[in-house]
């Protein structure tokens, strides 16, 4: 992956993330990302991805919900139907970091998918902090950072507040 990695996301889908991170704490939340991806559609724009919806999911990690999670095959089945439903596609995947940085652990990587991007939200002590997003490399041995773009839900593209594994500003 050589090329910059863009994902754009409205404030509104940020903030129901950040939430649902919250109301799942101390265990971690998990859910997809719901949208088109501009680059599969053989478009060349500076957002190639853009998450237009969010589907949450249960957290079916029962041994050690609080530091992994775990979504069945019949989950990714409900969800791309979801997507399919509206027109849209399943491009990724969101969880939360329960006291632990925004940034993906090596058992994110030994369970992630190449192609998806994967927004990872830390929550502090119950309050949602900084965000990013990533996308396992094709030879699946290391992540790479997303330039996020969060747009105001009523217009279009807002100013990039993140960008090359910086972390979203939520302090």
């Amino acid at each position: 992956m050589s090329e910059a990695l863009n994902l754009s996301i409205n404030d509104v889908l940020v903030e129901k993330i950040r939430q649902q991170g919250a109301e799942s704490y101390p265990n971690e939340c998990c859910g997809a990302l719901l949208g088109r991806d501009a680059g599969a559609e053989g478009k060349s724009t500076r957002t190639a991805r853009e998450v237009l919806e969010i589907f949450p999911l249960v957290n079916r990690r029962e041994d050690s919900p609080r530091n992994r999670f775990f979504v069945t095959a019949e989950d990714a089945h409900d969800a791309d139907k979801a997507a399919q439903a509206q027109g849209l596609d399943l491009i990724g995947w969101y969880h939360s970091h329960p006291d632990h940085p925004a940034k993906p652990s090596e058992y994110d990587r030994e369970h992630a998918w190449p192609w998806y991007s994967y927004i990872i939200v830390s929550v502090q002590n119950g309050n949602p902090r900084d965000m990013t997003s990533w996308r396992l490399q094709d030879d699946r041995s290391a992540f790479a950072a997303e330039e996020v773009a969060i747009r105001k839900s009523s217009q279009g593209l807002s100013e990039v507040q993140a960008a090359g594994g910086r972390t979203w500003p939520y302090v």
